[in-house]
């Protein structure tokens, strides 16, 4: 898709800027638009340590998902494999860390000087290059994919930021650059205000190597419509960028509370207090934990603790699993344990904070205990 070409716009609020990095650091949506605007004047003429430090910057700087411009330039921004949706020309995917991509961006890098050509129109390549990149993030703004970090790397003697192009000695002498009013020089300077960029440089012999870093930003516009509207493009792509990432997150954080919630409620100890209502007496059992058991009638090894009750055989276990209690009938006993009015022969899971169980000796006399579990 192509979408008009693009203007600057109006300021971003502080709430849009922070949107707008969130949605280029989004882990699943790429790398960077990295461009290497290179001067192929004879003046710039890279030496070895140029060439040095540019194959520095390919091999270390670059990460897999970049998506690479090498754009050269002089007197004109050269851009050979231009189609009428690629504002930078050919767009060099760096996939992997390898030898491969590596030789990939750097057979594309111009490291000899173009005899040909006299004089570098710097203001004109820094218009058609800022401004090819803002295009690439409009673009992506209107098809609602996610917008990226950008970045130039200039390799140049010519001055950057400069008020006008008659600063600079080899701007061509018909550059309406040189002329500080011309629609072409307003149109560079409302750039420079519209792109949030940082400048870093280091001198080598006779030109620098500049980078300059461009914060994800897109290009804003707000415009009556009828019935009070007004129509904004920045928020409805925030909105639609991030509550999915929102969302996701939003469900980690409560399946994570809840995990935890849970372990809590698992580490935490039960207290079991068992009154015989044949006399009324109360024992408090020891602590239960996580996959515990109490034996109910005579004690067994394998358990914290026992309850009393008829006859001289373990009659069934109060077993804990998680934070479910079940009580584990012992299919040898003589004579089940009853709960609810039913005789328990499978394993069965107890619901309640109290408990009734009856527990009958061999000639069927009743023997109830309640249990209060305290969790």
């Amino acid at each position: 898709m192509t979408s008009a070409l693009v203007a600057p716009g109006q300021p971003l609020t502080p709430q849009q800027k922070t949107g707008l990095e969130l949605v280029a650091h989004l882990p699943w949506q790429g790398g960077r638009d990295v461009v290497l605007a290179i001067d192929v004047t004879e003046s710039v003429g890279l030496n070895d340590e140029g060439r040095i430090r540019l194959r520095q910057i390919v091999e270390d700087s670059l990460n897999p998902g970049d998506s690479v411009y090498v754009v050269p330039f002089a007197s004109d921004v050269v851009l050979p494999e231009q189609a009428s949706d690629v504002y930078l020309g050919k767009q060099i995917e760096f996939r992997r860390k390898d030898k491969d991509n590596i030789e990939k961006i750097l057979k594309n890098i111009p490291l000899a000087p173009d005899l040909k050509q006299q004089n570098t129109d710097i203001q004109r390549a820094e218009l058609t290059i800022y401004q090819g990149l803002a295009q690439i993030n409009q673009n992506r703004l209107q098809e609602h994919q996610p917008i990226k970090q950008q970045s130039v790397i200039w390799v140049t003697d010519a001055p950057l930021f400069t008020l006008s192009g008659s600063e600079w000695i080899e701007t061509p002498a018909n550059s309406p650059f040189r002329v500080k009013d011309s629609p072409e020089s307003q149109q560079r300077r409302a750039w420079f205000a519209a792109l949030p960029m940082t400048k870093r440089e280091l001198t080598i012999n006779n030109y620098k190597l500049t980078v300059v870093d461009i914060a994800p930003t897109v290009q804003e516009f707000c415009t009556p419509a009828p019935s009070g509207q007004v129509l904004c493009k920045v928020n409805p792509y925030l909105f639609g960028q991030l509550w999915p990432p929102a969302a996701i997150l939003a469900t980690g954080v409560a399946a994570i509370g809840f995990l935890l919630w849970q372990w809590i409620k698992l580490q935490k100890k039960w207290r079991l207090i068992v009154t015989f209502e044949e006399n009324g007496d109360e024992k408090e059992c020891r602590p239960l934990s996580f996959n515990q058991q109490i034996a109910i009638g005579e004690a067994d090894s394998r358990c914290i603790d026992a309850i009393d009750s008829p006859g001289s055989e373990v009659r069934a276990y109060l077993a804990r699993q998680g934070n479910q209690l079940y009580l584990v009938p012992n299919k040898s006993a003589s004579v089940p344990v009853e709960w609810s009015g039913k005789e328990i022969t499978k394993r069965t899971r107890l619901t309640g904070t109290i408990i009734k169980l009856n527990c009958p000796d061999e000639k069927h006399r009743d023997f109830y205990i309640d249990i209060k579990i305290k969790k």
